[in-house]
């Protein structure tokens, strides 16, 4: 594998609320995205899910508090936590979790990616 840019690599994402994958490594998979507007209440059930704002500010929302994230700072989402990540402008996000987690986690829509693309 050949190292990543980043930059180049969210270049190419011009769609929102669709991770692209750019590396994986001991059954996990890191994503790239970019997001804007509300997403979808969800929780993964077995699965923890670290979110590192690139760009922007993310805001994830839980059922009893918000986290909110500026570029350089993550988050790592517990397994089973409903939270609904917001972004009032655009943010770019890189994404750690194990292979096979659904951006959507229990939740089926149409936002639902169920094979991520390489980036």
């Amino acid at each position: 594998m050949d190292k990543v840019n980043i930059s180049d690599k969210l270049d190419h994402i011009d769609t929102y609320w669709n991770p692209h994958l750019v590396g994986e490594l001991n059954g996990q998979h890191v994503k790239l995205s970019k997001v804007k507007g509300d997403f979808v209440w969800h929780h993964h059930a077995d699965a923890d899910e670290m979110f590192l704002v690139i760009k922007g500010r993310l805001v994830l929302r839980m059922r009893d508090r918000d986290v909110i994230l500026d570029p350089g700072e993550f988050y790592i989402m517990p397994r089973g936590v409903e939270h609904l990540p917001i972004a009032e402008e655009e943010v770019h996000l890189m994404l750690f979790e194990p292979e096979g987690t659904l951006n959507t986690g229990n939740v089926r829509n149409e936002r639902t990616v169920d094979n991520p693309e390489w980036a």
